[in-house]
């Protein structure tokens, strides 16, 4: 059963109560906390990361903006949109060897105004050198350089913004989050701290890791302040160590269909599903403690369900169940 709520804190996001006897038995009070978007389908922790860095692109009068991604990048359409919501030009370096113009993501970008170009995998390696970001830099003068998944600082600065503690039923215990560069995770960190210095309780922040990156801890930290990193009680579970990012295990297409059909709030494998599903596991093996109220962050990623169907990787079926549920 789903309990929607409107968020006492304002009009742009949705707080969702989650029931059903998984949760019950284990005495774990769920809410989802959904944001809205001016582009329903644009991930919503995208959207608020970029906030600051199109700030900084108006008041130091940039020329554009030039990003990277995959070929079915959350990150990639988000930029996408907002850059044409401000008439900002965009330039995105693709992880792909040539633009696949039938693809759904792609095909949002270019539709967007966005210029894609493509990059082979050795050189996107290099996404994060100095002097591979100094070769950008000098290519395209005047554009801000926004990294992978729009973590930086700015981008942490965004999300820090959102109150995921204050449930519409009260404080939460356990804030969790799928994280895979590291920027929402950060943001939340920094949220947290800021919720403590207001009375919150002992907050856990849980990052649940959809990428196999051991580096992922030291490029959180690196986006904290040390009163944050050491202030607020925050770890990175994996979730299932032994898929890569962007695969989808038949378990997590399924639970997310399920959860579709039961719930009618969307999911999609790749990164908020496959983070709730290991949140269920974390649930019935006894590791939230009884009596804990969650508030889980359903970061949107759902244009990424066309890219899942254009690559066969769902059915029909499944992505007529995932793309017919609502989110906020």
């Amino acid at each position: 059963m789903l309990l929607p709520t409107r968020d006492i804190a304002g009009p742009a996001a949705n707080w969702y109560r989650i029931a059903e006897p998984l949760l019950s038995d284990a005495r774990v009070e769920l809410w989802l906390y959904c944001p809205t978007t001016a582009e329903p389908m644009i991930s919503g922790n995208k959207w608020m990361k970029l906030q600051y860095h199109i700030k900084l692109i108006q008041q130091q009068q940039y020329r554009g903006l030039v990003t990277f991604g995959g070929a079915f990048s959350n990150h990639l359409a988000a930029c996408a949109a907002s850059a044409r919501l401000h008439d900002i030009n965009a330039i995105a370096y693709v992880r792909a060897d040539s633009i696949d113009r039938q693809n759904p993501t792609l095909q949002y970008c270019l539709a967007k105004g966005m210029t894609l170009i493509a990059i082979d995998r050795q050189s996107y390696r290099q996404r994060q050198q100095a002097d591979f970001l100094q070769m950008l830099a000098d290519r395209h003068p005047g554009y801000l350089i926004i990294p992978e998944g729009g973590s930086s600082a700015l981008g942490a600065r965004g999300i820090a913004g959102l109150n995921l503690t204050d449930t519409p039923a009260g404080r939460a215990d356990v804030i969790v989050t799928a994280t895979a560069s590291g920027g929402t995770l950060a943001g939340l960190i920094a949220s947290g701290k800021q919720q403590s210095a207001v009375g919150s309780h002992n907050l856990q922040i849980l990052g649940l890791a959809v990428v196999n990156d051991p580096s992922l801890p030291a490029k959180v930290a690196a986006l904290l302040t040390e009163e944050a990193e050491d202030s607020v009680n925050w770890r990175i579970v994996a979730t299932a160590v032994d898929q890569r990012y962007a695969k989808c295990p038949a378990e997590h297409v399924e639970f997310c269909c399920h959860f579709a059909l039961t719930h009618d709030v969307a999911l999609e494998p790749v990164y908020t599903g496959r983070a709730l599903y290991k949140l269920y596991q974390m649930i019935a093996a006894g590791e939230i403690a009884p009596g804990s109220r969650v508030s889980f962050f359903h970061t949107g990623g759902l244009q990424g369900l066309a890219g899942l169907h254009y690559r066969q990787l769902i059915s029909q079926q499944q992505y007529q169940i995932l793309s017919a549920a609502a989110v906020g």
